[in-house]
């Protein structure tokens, strides 16, 4: 988690202890809040020292309980305002990946110029239907969550029309492990590599491939997107970290544009992807 969201977890931990305390039938003890609420006491003492994170509900029983109903609001102002910051996979995939998928797409929309790192699959932005759909139910397997597959497939399709719009430009580059990786069976494969190197030459898209032999001077780590300069969603197994605070941009435009000396572009791109495609046929 970040610095920025552990802080502002803690900082509403000490707002919700101050509202046990200042209960107006009298001050409450850990132990009598739990009673009350008909949770652990641990639970309570995780939540007020920023350990845990509330739910909406958790809030609105902590508020009633305390006896202060009417802080409710502000304590849901709180969770969003750093929510927005750490989704966690766990409660955005409650409804499936379609909501997900058309929140990106939304995000898509409202760009010009998309930066992108992709060291472990092909971006979604250039991924064929069939590719699309193996990602997603190899997702829902992991994260044990609501199979939309075909909604969320749709979706995602969707959002590459915006590949077509003029004015819009992809910088993305490609770690060229994710050309060979099998999350999909080998012909999904071919007929995904097939789609990335169509894609070169195209107004809209600037390809890279960072090459498995070339040096990098920075590890190839987690993928992100960086959008117009003024935000950067990155992800881990348990969450989308969005981020939007102007040193942390910086960093992740330094790092791509680091990856980028690494990268090939043009018909050298176009050579990785066909020698990934090759090792597919000779398999």
């Amino acid at each position: 988690m970040s610095t920025d969201y552990q802080q502002a977890r803690a900082a509403l931990g000490t707002r919700l202890r101050e509202l046990r305390i200042t209960c107006p039938g009298g001050r409450l003890t850990g132990a009598e809040l739990a009673v009350r609420l008909g949770w652990t006491q641990s639970k309570i003492s995780k939540l007020e020292n920023g350990r845990q994170t509330a739910s909406s509900e958790d809030l609105r029983l902590w508020a009633v309980a305390t006896g202060h109903p009417e802080v409710h609001e502000e304590l849901e102002a709180r969770l969003r305002g750093f929510e927005s910051h750490v989704r966690s996979w766990r409660r955005q995939l409650a409804s499936g990946h379609r909501p997900v998928q058309d929140t990106w797409n939304e995000l898509v929309a409202g760009a010009t110029t998309i930066h992108e790192w992709e060291p472990a699959m092909v971006s979604g932005m250039l991924q064929t239907a069939d590719y699309a759909r193996h990602v997603f139910l190899r997702y829902a397997e992991l994260q044990n969550s609501v199979r939309d597959t075909e909604e969320a497939v749709r979706s995602r399709m969707q959002r590459q029309e915006w590949l077509y719009r003029p004015g819009k430009r992809l910088h993305v580059l490609i770690w060229e492990p994710a050309l060979r990786s099998l999350i999909c069976p080998p012909h999904v494969l071919a007929a995904q590599l097939d789609r990335l190197a169509g894609v070169i030459g195209m107004d809209t898209v600037h390809l890279g491939i960072v090459p498995l032999h070339a040096p990098v001077k920075v590890p190839p780590a987690n993928g992100f997107w960086c959008f117009d300069g003024r935000l950067v969603v990155t992800e881990d197994w348990h969450a989308e970290l969005w981020l939007d605070d102007s040193d942390t941009i910086t960093t992740y435009q330094r790092a791509w544009q680091t990856l980028s000396e690494s990268a090939v572009f043009g018909a050298e791109a176009q050579h990785v992807i066909a020698q990934a495609r090759r090792s597919i046929d000779g398999r």
